[in-house]
C-alpha cells in the first residue's frame, strides 16, 4: 500500500483480530448474495459467494476458538474438514460439505451445467444456516454484522 496514497479500506470489515475480520468479511458476503438474489438471475455469482461466506464463517470460528492460523486455510477443502476436527460439524456434514464444494467447482468451472434459481436459493439459505450457527457457538459476541 506505499506510495498509492490514503488507503481506503471497505467499510465494516474489522481489523481487530484475524477472526473478526473473517467473521465481517462472512458477514459483507452474505449482504452481497442478497445484493444479487435481489438482481434476479445471477445464480453462479450466488453461489459462488455462497461458498465463500462458508468458508470465511468457518475460519472465523476456527480462529476464534483454536490456535488456527490464516496461513493454516489455503485449502478451500481444508475449511470443512477443520470445521469437523474442532466440532462445529459433525463428520458427516462436513463431508456432505466438501462434496458440494467439490461438485459445485467441478460442475461450475469444467462441466456444461448453468446453475437454477433453486439451486442459488438453497445455497443462500445454507450459508445463511453456517454462519448463523458459527456466530453462535464463537463465545464472543457482538461482532456479527449481521446482527
Amino acid at each position: 500500500m506505499v506510495g498509492r496514497g490514503r488507503t481506503a479500506f471497505e467499510d465494516g470489515i474489522s481489523a481487530d483480530e484475524d477472526w473478526k475480520t473473517q467473521l465481517t468479511k462472512a458477514c459483507r458476503l452474505l449482504e452481497v448474495v442478497d445484493t444479487l438474489q435481489s438482481q434476479d438471475g445471477y445464480y453462479t455469482a450466488v453461489i459462488e459467494v455462497c461458498f465463500g461466506a462458508i468458508e470465511r464463517s468457518i475460519e472465523a470460528y476456527a480462529l476464534a476458538m483454536t490456535n488456527d492460523t490464516l496461513q493454516d486455510f489455503q485449502d478451500h477443502q481444508f475449511s470443512y474438514e477443520r470445521a469437523h476436527q474442532i466440532g462445529l460439524f459433525e463428520r458427516e456434514t462436513a463431508e456432505a460439505m466438501k462434496d458440494l464444494y467439490s461438485e459445485n467447482r467441478t460442475e461450475s468451472y469444467y462441466g456444461g451445467g448453468r446453475p437454477t434459481q433453486e439451486q442459488a436459493e438453497a445455497m443462500t439459505d445454507l450459508a445463511s444456516a453456517v454462519h448463523q450457527f458459527a456466530v453462535s457457538q464463537i463465545r464472543e459476541g457482538g461482532v456479527c454484522l449481521c446482527d
